[in-house]
């Protein structure tokens, strides 16, 4: 049993190990035979170069950027849960609130946070008021879906042993909903990295955005594909550990095989 579950991590693990790697020995063969200029696109041995070169100092602007998105990220999680519960408990409020949500994500980030930066000067504000707005949408829809999609006879059956709404909520739809939070959740955390880079590289004083800002202006490309893959890599990082927290609040969705 236990080999059989090894072998099936291996196998779900192969596949984008092998595209990777593919795809690294693509660009490099590009930049070795120099169909693109090396200013353009620089080839992934000058990418580690850089990120080895620079590591101290990126781990420095790392952690702005990651405290921006945590702030953002628990504000706009609160936030949607709790719309979310009053969306669910008042038709009435869904029905108002809503339509906003939806406008709000017709907006593209970069336009906003010129606008909050003029609001909330160039500090630690703007980015992290983008990160709730960028987080916020997919949490608060995750959670109103699924409270909404609880089954029917489950809460008649609940309403016929006298539970009261709150009991409800916290016995039947909280539970139900568990999977649509975590869902959004792997988007929002993503969504929380990049909602920080974006604020910092339209102004700041630190954070991953103001060290792109600064490599681009010297013409350090180099520098910017490093700095790319690092934001990926937190992302990804981050993405991870919602799912590990999600196998321990949620091991009955998860089979012996995953």
């Amino acid at each position: 049993m236990k080999k059989q579950q090894n072998t099936t991590r291996i196998s779900n693990i192969l596949p984008p190990i092998i595209v990777i790697v593919s795809l690294l020995i693509i660009w490099q063969t590009v930049s070795m035979l120099k169909l693109v200029p090396g200013y353009m696109l620089p080839s992934p041995v000058q990418v580690v170069k850089a990120f080895v070169s620079d590591f101290p100092l990126l781990m420095q602007h790392s952690r702005a950027t990651l405290i921006e998105a945590f702030l953002g990220l628990t504000i706009g999680v609160g936030l949607g849960f709790l719309s979310a519960a009053l969306m669910d408990a008042f038709p009435f409020v869904k029905a108002g609130l809503y339509p906003i949500l939806v406008l709000t994500q017709t907006i593209p980030p970069v336009a906003l946070a010129p606008l909050l930066i003029l609001w909330f000067s160039y500090g630690i504000a703007p980015k992290v008021v983008l990160v709730v707005l960028v987080t916020f949408f997919p949490v608060a829809v995750g959670l109103l879906e699924g409270f909404q999609s609880v089954d029917r006879d489950m809460i008649l059956l609940m309403k016929s042993m006298k539970a009261t709404d709150w009991q409800i909520f916290i016995h039947v739809k909280l539970p139900n909903a568990l999977g649509e939070f975590f869902a959004a959740l792997k988007i929002a955390v993503s969504y929380s990295v990049v909602g920080a880079v974006i604020a910092e590289w339209l102004g700041g004083y630190e954070g991953l955005g103001v060290y792109m800002t600064r490599v681009k202006k010297a013409y350090s490309y180099d520098k910017m594909f490093a700095v790319i893959l690092l934001v990926s890599a937190l992302s990804l990082i981050l993405m991870l550990l919602v799912r590990l927290l999600q196998k321990k609040l949620m091991p009955w969705k998860h089979s012996d095989h995953d």
